[in-house]
């Protein structure tokens, strides 16, 4: 396999490998009635206006025009900026038709709607493959999530290796450790960074835009984990969680419950979910580095459990019965109110770290 992988490299760094997710943004803000939202409206308009009429370089032509005439001292490029509402899938290939959501997002009425509805048109329609005159299902910013879910977080060296993975021939949903390590060297290897920089930096710039994902230290995060990691204001960030210990942290736990359940498992449903938390008892941002890897501080659980403890809507006594905060709903609290942590986790360092924790479950009911 190693010696295949050599000789892909070779061949690719012979061809320039040219074979990439490409974006060249002319757009890097999109705020309602910035440029983004008035071009937006004016391809809107065109293309209702002339839905009936087949593409053609001629209508194109036409709409470039109409844009430049109704922006004239922009300076931005026309054709690469209808390209990239084809590519973020707000309009849709040959100026017939756009995105079901896309005149929600123009008739928005505050700025947090519109980034939602921005953020769920291009998580569900981006293809880097699309063009005015091209099709292409591929949807690019799809498989970066999925890698993101499993991988908790990507640096921004992970994305730039992300972005030279073919999807007409990857096999699967997200990319493997192994193989995302291959992609971030071979993007070294060709110099990808050095001669794309510009389709990086654009890329990079689209995801931090989008609702519910933050860029934190020059790597992304979905934006409730991140509140986890670095503190609500995010703007403040004064520790880094060691990518390496903390795979380490969460081997250990895994490897505690395949001894105890045969599988790793969610420590409280006992259900082998696909994707499983590391999640600390006592926070991480409030760990010294000893207890921050502390399997001791931690436990297994779903993504659903995982945020209702770290936001300390339940905590857990002593004997592993859950404690529900006065935030929740009933109907949460009925659900849920017949589980518990089996008694053989909780050893002496666990019921410390838990002590910890419902005290802040306690402080944060007490000012809510």
């Amino acid at each position: 396999m190693n010696f295949i992988k050599k000789i892909l490299r070779k061949i690719m760094q012979q061809q320039n490998y040219e074979s990439y997710w490409a974006l060249t943004n002319a757009f890097t803000n999109y705020k309602l009635n910035g440029k983004f939202y008035k071009t937006v409206k004016i391809c809107v308009d065109f293309i209702d206006k002339y839905s009936n009429e087949k593409y053609s370089s001629e209508k194109y032509v036409r709409l470039q025009k109409l844009i430049k005439q109704s922006l004239p001292k922009d300076e931005l490029s026309i054709r690469k900026s209808i390209n990239q509402l084809v590519k973020m899938g707000v309009i849709n290939p040959f100026l017939v038709s756009y995105n079901h959501l896309t005149k929600d997002y123009l008739n928005s009425k505050t700025e947090k709607k519109a980034k939602t509805i921005l953020s769920k048109i291009v998580y569900s329609n981006f293809s880097a493959n699309k063009a005015v005159n091209e099709e292409n299902n591929i949807n690019h910013l799809s498989f970066l999530v999925r890698t993101l879910v499993e991988f908790g977080n990507l640096s921004k060296e992970q994305v730039t290796g992300l972005m030279l993975v073919d999807l007409n021939t990857y096999n699967g949903t997200f990319i493997s450790q192994d193989d995302i390590l291959y992609y971030q060297n071979l993007a070294i290897e060709i110099d990808f960074a050095g001669r794309k920089y510009n389709q990086i930096d654009h890329f990079w710039n689209l995801l931090g835009k989008l609702d519910d994902l933050k860029i934190v230290n020059n790597r992304l995060y979905f934006e409730e984990d991140a509140k986890r990691i670095f503190g609500e204001d995010l703007k403040v960030v004064t520790k880094v969680r060691d990518p390496y210990l903390h795979r380490l942290y969460k081997n250990q736990l895994q490897e505690e419950c395949e001894e105890l359940y045969g599988n790793p498992v969610c420590v409280l449903e006992k259900l082998t979910y696909p994707v499983l938390i590391a999640s600390h008892i006592k926070p991480f941002i409030e760990s010294n580095e000893i207890e921050a890897y502390d399997p001791n501080n931690g436990l297994l659980l779903s993504r659903t459990i995982d945020s209702l403890f770290d936001l300390k809507y339940i905590s857990f006594t002593d004997e592993g019965k859950i404690i529900f905060s006065k935030r929740l709903s009933g109907d949460v609290v009925e659900f849920w109110k017949n589980y518990t942590l089996d008694k053989h986790i909780l050893n002496e360092q666990r019921r410390k770290y838990l002590e910890y924790h419902r005290q802040l479950l306690t402080k944060i009911d007490a000012v809510a």
